[in-house]
C-alpha cells in the first residue's frame, strides 16, 4: 500500500504557546484533508527551540496528557501524526520528546536519547529505545534530530521492523554538501544501508538569532530523496509542505543484489569482538 507522507515545515516560536498550538493543529488538519497517511511536525513544535533558561523551557513544557494531543487526534483523520514537544516529566525533569498520535489518541511518546549541544542545559536524555508502531500503511519508528547521526539507532529500528523512520528535527544552519544539508546526506546513507525510508521534518525560522537549514526531506529506502524543502513552494508565512508517496512494503526487501542482503549479511559476532565495552 502506498503511503502519503507530509512534513509540515513551519516556524514555532518561544513564548508563543497558543500560536504554536494553532499552527500544529492546523498543519495536521490540512495534511489530513490532503490525504496524508503520515504527518510530521518539527522538533519542539509546541514550544520553539532557543530557550534562554531552563525556567523558560519549563514554562513551555507540556505533560503527555495535555489536550493539544487530543486536538491532533481529532484533526488526524486516517493519518498517524509524529510531532515534537517539550515534555514535562516527573520530578521536574524536562524531555525533548515526540508524540505519536492517531484518531484514537496518543499512542506513545519517545524521548530524545542524544541531546545536541545546549539541549543538555535543559533536558534529561531519554532512557528507552525508540518505538516501532504499526500503522495502516506500514510500521514506523521514531527518532529525533541528532539521534539520526548514531548508526546504532537507525540500525536498531531497521532490525525491529521499521519500514519508515519518522524524525522531527531542528537543524541549525551551516555549510551544505553538494547543495544538501549534511544531515540529509546522513539520512540518505542511513536509509540506503538499512533499506528503510526516512522522513525528516525541519523547522523554518529564524529564532533569537539562530537560523535553520529548513531542510525537510522524504527519503526512499534506496537513499533517493523523493521530496525536499527546496523544491516545495512556500506559503505566505514561509511554511512549506514536503510530501511524497512511497510503498513502504519496499522496505521489507533488504536485498541489495541477488546474493547480498543489508541485514542478513551482518557479522554481529565480529562487531561485538571489535567494540567490546567501547
Amino acid at each position: 500500500m502506498t503511503a502519503t507522507v507530509h512534513c509540515r515545515q513551519f516556524t514555532p516560536r518561544v513564548g508563543a504557546p497558543e500560536e504554536n498550538r494553532r499552527r500544529c493543529t492546523a498543519a495536521v488538519r490540512r495534511a489530513a484533508a490532503e490525504g496524508a497517511d503520515i504527518v510530521l511536525l518539527p522538533e519542539l513544535a509546541t514550544s520553539g527551540y532557543v530557550f534562554a533558561s531552563r525556567a523558560e523551557a519549563a514554562a513551555a513544557a507540556l505533560p503527555a496528557d495535555h489536550p493539544v494531543f487530543g486536538e491532533w487526534a481529532a484533526a488526524a483523520g486516517r493519518a498517524t501524526v509524529v510531532g515534537g514537544f517539550c515534555e514535562q516529566g516527573a520530578g521536574g525533569r524536562l524531555y525533548n520528546s515526540a508524540a505519536v498520535v492517531d484518531a484514537g489518541g496518543l499512542r506513545t511518546v519517545y524521548r530524545k536519547t542524544h541531546l545536541w549541544d545546549t539541549e543538555k542545559r535543559f533536558f534529561t536524555p531519554g532512557g528507552e529505545l525508540p518505538p516501532v508502531l504499526d500503522t495502516p500503511v506500514g510500521r514506523i519508528g521514531v527518532l529525533i534530530c541528532y539521534d539520526l547521526e548514531f548508526p546504532e539507532m537507525t540500525r536498531y529500528l531497521a532490525l525491529s521492523g521499521a519500514q519508515l523512520i519518522a524524525a522531527p528535527v531542528n537543524w541549525p544552519a551551516g555549510p551544505r554538501i553538494d547543495g544538501r544539508p549534511p544531515e540529509v546526506v546522513i539520512a540518505m546513507a542511513a536509509a540506503r544501508v538499512n533499506r528503510v525510508a526516512i522522513a525528516c521534518c525541519d523547522r523554518s525560522g529564524p529564532e533569537r538569532g539562530v537560523a535553520w537549514m529548513e531542510g525537510s526531506a522524504v527519503i526512499a529506502e534506496t537513499g533517493e530523496v523523493l521530496a525536499a524543502a527546496e523544491d516545495a513552494p512556500a506559503d505566505r508565512d514561509g511554511a512549506r509542505t514536503v510530501r511524497a508517496d512511497r510503498d513502504l512494503a519496499r522496505a521489507l526487501d533488504k536485498r541489495l543484489a541477488p546474493q547480498a542482503d543489508a541485514l542478513a549479511d551482518r557479522r554481529p559476532e565480529l562487531y561485538r569482538q571489535a567494540l567490546g565495552d567501547r
